[in-house]
C-alpha cells in the first residue's frame, strides 16, 4: 500500500479529526489563551485526537479527496467547525469584556491599562477583573470540559467532510454579535446607572453651591461609588455566570446544529 492509498483510509480520518480540535483550541477561552504555550496546547489536540480516533473512526470509512486542492478545502472546512465552537464560547467573554470597559469609563479607569496575560492585550482595570474571575469561574465550573464535550459531540452531528454553511449560520453569528453588545450593557447596567444618579447629585449640588468646585469632587466620588456598587453587584455577578454559561452551551449546540 502506497502512501496515498494509506492518506484516503485511516490516516485521513486522523489528521481531518486533529484538525477540528485544533480549530477549539485557537480561540476558545481558557484553551486559546496564549499565555497556555502553542506545544502544549498541540500536544493536547493531539492527545485529543489519539482518544477519540477510535470512536469517530468506527462511524464508518472516509476517503480523502483526490486532489490536494480539494483535500486543503477539506481541512480548512475541519478547521473551520472547531474554530467555530471556540468562537461561539468566546462571544460571552467578550460581552464580559464590554461591559468591563463601559464600567471602566464610567468610573474613570480607562486611562489606567493593565497587560491581559490571555489575549496579550491591555485592558482596563474593571474589565480585567472582571474577566479573570469569569474565567476562573469557568473553570471551576467544570466549563472547559463542557468544550471538550461539545467537540466530541460535533463529531456524531458532524461527520468529517461534512460541513454545510447556509443562512441559519449566518443569522446565528448575527444574533451572537448583537448579543455582545447588549449583554454588556446589562451587566454594566448597575454601575452605569449608581453614577448618573451621582452626576445628576453632583450637577444639582453645583447649581446650589457654585463655590463648590465639582471636578475635584467628582472625580474621587465616581471611583468610591463605582468600586461599592461593584462590591455589592460581584456576589451577584457570579450567579448570573451560571446563567451565562448555560446560555453559551445552548448557542454552541445551535450552531453545530446549523453547520450540518
Amino acid at each position: 500500500m502506497d502512501l496515498f492509498d494509506l492518506l484516503q483510509g485511516h490516516v485521513a480520518v486522523f489528521l481531518l479529526m486533529l484538525t477540528r480540535i485544533s480549530g477549539l483550541f485557537m480561540v476558545s477561552p481558557f484553551f486559546g489563551s496564549l499565555n497556555i504555550p502553542v506545544t502544549f496546547r498541540a500536544g493536547i489536540a493531539l492527545a485529543c485526537s489519539v482518544a477519540l480516533f477510535p470512536m469517530v473512526d468506527a462511524m464508518g470509512p472516509v476517503k480523502a479527496p483526490p486532489t490536494i486542492l480539494a483535500y486543503t478545502a477539506t481541512v480548512l472546512g475541519e478547521l473551520l467547525i472547531g474554530w467555530l465552537i471556540g468562537l461561539v464560547a468566546f462571544t460571552s467573554f467578550a460581552a464580559i469584556n464590554m461591559a468591563g470597559k463601559l464600567m471602566d469609563m464610567q468610573v474613570g479607569f480607562s486611562i489606567a491599562n493593565v497587560m491581559d496575560p490571555t489575549s496579550g492585550q491591555q485592558m482596563p482595570l474593571i474589565g480585567s477583573f472582571l474577566y479573570n474571575l469569569t474565567l476562573i469561574v469557568f473553570v471551576v465550573a467544570n466549563g472547559h470540559h463542557m468544550l471538550l464535550a461539545a467537540i466530541v459531540g460535533s463529531f456524531q452531528a458532524i461527520p468529517l467532510m461534512g460541513l454545510s454553511i447556509g443562512t441559519t449560520m449566518t443569522e446565528l453569528f448575527t444574533r451572537y454579535t448583537v448579543g455582545i453588545f447588549l449583554m454588556g450593557v446589562q451587566i454594566a447596567l448597575p454601575v452605569t446607572f449608581g453614577l448618573l444618579l451621582t452626576n445628576v447629585g453632583l450637577g444639582i449640588l453645583a447649581r446650589t453651591m457654585p463655590q463648590l468646585n465639582i471636578f475635584v469632587v467628582g472625580v474621587p466620588l465616581h471611583i468610591l461609588v463605582g468600586l461599592f456598587i461593584l462590591m455589592i453587584v460581584v456576589p451577584f455577578y457570579v450567579l448570573f455566570l451560571d446563567v451565562l454559561f448555560n446560555e453559551m452551551y445552548g448557542d454552541i449546540s445551535l450552531a453545530i446544529q446549523a453547520m450540518h
